[in-house]
């Protein structure tokens, strides 16, 4: 490990010198491809360097510990020194190999949201709506672009499905482990004898395909158009401006009609139904993978849950990692980082494990 480190290092200086070039200052693409590397590189050299510095006091506290000749004072300053070098020692260790795990090429993609209602009836369709709103706000909250594709209102409220763009630097990596079937207990307004009801939505987040990742052939498409039938101001249900793409090999269906540009749906249609295909693809060239994923997403029955959201109780309970917080308002409301930190944490524990093996 010390040699990758001190390679990681020698690199990040490297990088450092070119960043000072005028030549590289003055071309912005390579700037920015530098830039985006030294990011990445800085945070394993800092604690690499940290590192080495107390491993050279351990080293100088144990030497003076162990010289008989020292001033009694020195020796047992020495001593009480000790014990906490080891301590951030091991902490260092543990950062640095957490830091080394190659990182998932996708986590820094934009995401492809969808949520859909699903068992529960009406409460299912509000409490859909309820999810979809509080990933917006979450996503808001930490500077994400978010584009609404597509939504398809429930007739007595809420969502019975909606799709969503977000974008911004590391968006795949806060949101991929949401995922999975979501379940709601609560007493739903129509309740007259205060029974809680169960109900359910899903959640799907993709890594956003670019045209290089996946290919899509012309022929390969079916192109439907028609009037939205959503918020669009004037143009709803005037103009053809809504896309409908069928993907007829897969039978992969797509629609957007967020947009009064049918030029522009078609643009959000395609990237939506390209992040889909890929994560077909990805899905089938790993077997585990498709396996977790079936087993987060299945059906949307109640049974199949990662998470629940208890609101007469107050709390929400994430089944994968086994924590619950009891702000149910501030997490509905986005404030869903108590959750999803220990999620990521969990993650990036099972893939260091998976290094060590």
């Amino acid at each position: 490990m010390l040699d990758q480190l001190e390679a990681v290092e020698a690199r990040f200086q490297e990088v450092e010198a070119q960043l000072q070039d005028p030549a590289v200052v003055s071309d912005l693409k390579r700037l920015r491809e530098l830039s985006k590397l030294r990011a990445e590189l800085e945070p394993v050299v800092l604690v690499f360097q940290a590192h080495r510095i107390r491993l050279k006091q351990l080293a100088e506290a144990e030497s003076i510990l162990g010289d008989k000749s020292m001033d009694a004072d020195f020796r047992e300053l020495a001593e009480l020194e000790i014990p906490g070098l080891k301590k951030a020692i091991a902490e260092g260790d543990a950062e640095i190999k957490r830091l080394l795990v190659p990182k998932d090429p996708m986590d820094a993609k934009n995401v492809i949201l969808e949520v859909r209602a699903g068992t529960g009836g009406e409460e299912a369709a509000l409490f859909a709506g309820e999810i979809f709103r509080m990933y917006i706000r979450f996503a808001e909250r930490r500077g994400f672009k978010v584009s609404v594709l597509d939504e398809s209102d429930a007739d007595a409220g809420g969502l019975k499905d909606a799709t969503a763009e977000i974008q911004g630097e590391g968006a795949y990596s806060l949101f991929r482990f949401e995922s999975g079937v979501h379940r709601v207990q609560r007493v739903p307004k129509t309740e007259t004898q205060g029974r809680i009801h169960t109900s359910a939505c899903t959640v799907a987040v993709m890594p956003e395909a670019e045209e290089v990742d996946i290919e899509i052939h012309p022929k390969d498409l079916r192109v439907d158009t028609f009037c939205s039938g959503g918020k669009g101001g004037q143009s709803v249900n005037t103009t053809y401006s809504a896309v409908r793409l069928t993907h007829l090999p897969t039978n992969t269906v797509v629609q957007c009609q967020d947009e009064r540009s049918q030029i522009k749906n078609m643009a959000k249609a395609m990237t939506v139904l390209r992040s889909r295909l890929l994560q077909k693809a990805q899905d089938e060239a790993d077997a585990i993978h498709s396996a977790l994923r079936k087993s987060q997403v299945g059906s949307g029955d109640r049974s199949e849950k990662i998470r629940t959201y208890n609101f007469p109780q107050g709390r929400v309970t994430d089944h994968r990692v086994g924590v619950t917080i009891h702000q149910i308002d501030s997490f509905m409301g986005g404030m869903i980082e108590p959750i999803i930190e220990p999620l990521r944490a969990a993650f990036e524990a099972e893939r260091l494990q998976a290094l060590e093996a």
